[in-house]
């Protein structure tokens, strides 16, 4: 089959059999009146539960109360400052982090999620935390966590990981003759069979 367009016509089955880019995920709710907001796993999310019952999901995402003040763009920083639950990344907060760490300091997906999580530590507690990260980051069998939406990235690394001897050309290829049949976006050897 034929991959479909992305319209009202389409089955709830064809729509989650087939790769959607973000970006056709966004124009149909722009179409159906579906909020834009989110990433792409809660867009397709919103139009699975569409197609479901005809409905548009609300926009009633809970916001999360917080207690503290604290400016995290202007307030001086030093180690023992506690970390709130009004933590934002600011530059404020990587100026600080680069005195304490040196100019290789840089924000990753992993530190900043456990900024977030772990008010009531302290800046002190979230240094040591960035050098335990970068010291892992150092093994050589390390490969830093794909996350499920990024599925291009997560199909790349598997092809070229199980055939080191092709390109991240020929793993494009297979990618684009993957993603335009039904089925699973992950790779499989049979990949390779693909026209």
């Amino acid at each position: 089959m034929e991959r479909p367009n992305l319209d009202n016509n389409i089955s709830l089955t064809d729509f989650k059999e087939f790769y959607w880019l973000k970006e056709e995920l966004v124009e149909f709710c722009k179409q159906t009146g579906i909020s834009t907001s989110g990433s792409k796993v809660e867009l397709n999310n919103k139009i699975q539960h569409y197609f479901l019952t005809g409905k548009v999901v609300s926009n009633s995402k809970t916001t999360k109360t917080i207690l503290s003040n604290f400016d995290w763009n202007n307030e001086p920083l030093n180690l023992m400052t506690i970390i709130t639950d009004s933590y934002k990344n600011s530059e404020n907060v990587r100026t600080f982090f680069i005195e304490q760490i040196g100019s290789n300091f840089s924000f990753n997906v992993k530190f900043m999620k456990w900024m977030k999580e772990n008010s009531g530590k302290n800046l002190k507690d979230a240094v040591e935390h960035w050098k335990q990260l970068k010291e892992i980051r150092k093994d050589k069998n390390f490969k830093s966590e794909i996350e499920p939406q990024f599925e291009y990235n997560r199909y790349m690394r598997a092809f070229l990981s199980d055939n080191p001897n092709l390109s991240s050309k020929d793993a494009m290829k297979f990618w684009n003759l993957k993603r335009a049949k039904r089925g699973t976006n992950e790779y499989e050897r049979t990949d390779l069979e693909l026209k």
